[in-house]
């Protein structure tokens, strides 16, 4: 170079294209960021809109399946696989055979009874409980349906008044009092009169209806001397027996009669006042129990 020249200086300028020093590449990240998030969004909000069974619905459908229930690496007959599963020809995998230990004893509770017998006593209780409910209805019921009877019958609409009809310990109690100037049965008489017997062949017809057993007992009523007549006995029990008769002959069957009493005037119906007509009574009682089940 010759003294006097001016020294040559060459200048790169370098063109950057893009937006700035970092170009364009935060732009991709960003897009990708907000797209994770949209999804993260969006899954979260199906979880949250979504039931258990289509919960379920999803995973089973995105599970792996299997194909084939062969455990053959190839498709064709016995390819792959041994003979047997174990024994000389086998494929080298043997049996596992767990044993399992013997189950513990259920727990006893306070009063010695395992869970199984208590819940079988409890079931047992909740049954004869539901039973107990269900006779308490049908008696009721029967019992509205006799006095709905009883009074829709013209003919004894007026002897009506002596029939008394309650649901008691015991069953379902009927009871055909006498009437001051109404007795159902002549002074010393077994046999019922005309108006007695209708009374109680109209409520034989009743009876017939329900399964349940049937006791029948006859009262007398103290006499004028105050003194229980000895023949109050066999008069009672003989007047229970014509009652019997007629319900029989009403349909009712007679293996449903459980006994026939005669209780003379042991049990009053009014007992501040023993001398009083309405003492005078036949009680026909539709017991609480099972009924009698028919012969094989």
């Amino acid at each position: 170079m010759a003294v006097g020249d001016s020294a040559v200086v060459i200048k790169k300028v370098k063109k950057v294209v893009g937006g700035g020093h970092h170009g364009g590449a935060w732009k991709v990240a960003y897009a990708d960021f907000v797209t994770a998030m949209m999804a993260f969004f969006l899954l979260m909000w199906l979880i949250n809109t979504t039931s258990p069974e289509q919960k379920r619905g999803i995973a089973d459908y995105f599970a792996p399946a299997s194909v084939s229930e062969t455990t053959s690496g190839s498709g064709g007959i016995l390819g792959g696989t041994a003979l047997g599963e174990d024994g000389s020809k086998s494929d080298g995998a043997t049996s596992v055979i767990e044993e399992l230990s013997p189950e513990a004893p259920e727990a006893a509770d306070d009063t010695g009874q395992t869970t199984d017998s208590a819940n079988a006593s409890s079931s047992e209780d909740a049954l004869k409980k539901q039973r107990q409910a269900q006779e308490e209805a049908s008696l009721q019921s029967a019992a509205a349906s006799l006095r709905q009877a009883l009074q829709s019958m013209p003919e004894i609409a007026e002897l009506s008044k002596q029939v008394i009809v309650e649901v008691t310990p015991e069953g379902l109690r009927i009871q055909l009092v006498d009437q001051e100037g109404r007795s159902m049965f002549d002074q010393g008489q077994t046999r019922p009169n005309a108006r007695a017997q209708l009374l109680l062949r109209s409520v034989g017809k009743i009876v017939n209806q329900l399964p349940n057993r049937v006791t029948i007992s006859g009262h007398t009523s103290i006499g004028t001397s105050g003194r229980t007549n000895d023949n109050d006995w066999s008069l009672s029990q003989a007047r229970a027996n014509e009652a019997r008769r007629i319900l029989q002959s009403v349909g009712v069957d007679p293996d449903r009669v459980a006994a026939v009493n005669g209780k003379a005037n042991a049990e009053p119906l009014y007992p501040d006042d023993p001398m009083l007509a309405g003492n005078r009574r036949i009680a026909i009682v539709l017991l609480r129990e099972a009924p009698v089940l028919p012969p094989r």
